[in-house]
């Protein structure tokens, strides 16, 4: 059974939605939907060996692997599906059904799992229903998983508040100042920031060690993902070998701006001393390049 749905089915949902047209484009896209989860149930049945996804590149699968250390094969499906739920979620919100909307971005989330935009909008969705235990667990997972600054600093922003709703302003400075690090035109961190200057001045004014300490005593990275950012960095150097001189360009601005500067440098020259010792390995191997013969 092919998939029945195709990016320009997508595309024309998404189109009527940019209009606000909502009452085309929500039975559009409840029909696309229902054929894929038809789809899915018939042909994407999870095992402990196979899994399907819907990766928007291959940064995503490559993140992917090596942050959830998944040993399944991994299934690429050439449709963004994730694209497909979310912007079903966007109808339904737009229509304030939160729960309808909280299900299409949980398939989202399970088609494309390295969509940082669709865990942060779940955790919003999640929040406007009442439960903050799911919003802060999903931002916590989106520190985990950013591959950009902005979703980084969105994520600290959300920790900040929940740590002030908690009382621990110490930590709620310490994800405060992660957050205007990394995404300091954003309103939710701006808004965080006047939250700490009304309510927890000593914090505010503590020192790195001390604020980032705490945040540290709670679990919380007080920095986003090396390992993202690592692989955003493969990916720029298997783009630039490619010749593809923009994607090399726009993944390495993305670890840049997740880790800062001196950071990717050094993960630069890492990967390029790992590309340079495999290949000095494969020139000194005879047998090199021979399989199969």
């Amino acid at each position: 059974m092919d998939l029945p749905v195709t990016v320009h089915d997508i595309e024309r949902a998404e189109s009527f939605l940019a209009a606000g047209d909502i009452e085309t484009a929500l039975p559009q896209l409840e029909e696309l939907t229902g054929s894929v989860r038809a789809w899915a149930e018939e042909e994407c049945a999870d095992t402990k060996d196979r899994q399907w996804f819907a990766f928007e590149d291959a940064f995503e699968r490559l993140a992917y692997r090596r942050v959830e250390r998944d040993p399944r094969e991994l299934v690429q499906v050439d449709v963004p599906l994730g694209r497909l739920f979310s912007a079903l979620a966007f109808a339904y919100i737009r229509q304030r059904d939160f729960t309808a909307a909280r299900d299409a971005l949980m398939q989202a989330v399970r088609w494309n799992p390295m969509n940082s935009a669709y865990r942060l909008d779940l955790a919003e969705v999640f929040r406007a229903l009442g439960d903050a235990r799911e919003w802060a667990q999903l931002s916590y997972s989106v520190v985990e998983r950013a591959s950009d600054g902005r979703s980084a600093g969105l994520a600290y922003a959300n920790l900040g508040q929940m740590f002030l709703d908690e009382g621990n302003p110490m930590a709620a400075a310490g994800a405060g100042r992660l957050a205007e690090r990394l995404a300091p035109a954003e309103a939710r961190v701006g808004k965080l920031s006047e939250r700490l200057a009304a309510e927890a001045a000593d914090a505010v004014a503590a020192s790195d060690d001390a604020v980032f300490g705490e945040l540290s005593l709670q679990g919380i990275p007080t920095a986003p993902s090396a390992e993202v950012a690592i692989c955003l960095l493969m990916c720029a150097s298997d783009a630039a070998r490619a010749g593809d001189t923009a994607q090399a360009t726009d993944f390495t601005v993305r670890a840049r701006n997740l880790v800062g500067d001196a950071p990717a440098r050094a993960l630069i020259q890492l990967i390029h001393e790992s590309d340079a010792e495999l290949a000095r390995e494969k020139s000194s191997d005879p047998g090199a390049g021979s399989e199969g013969e």
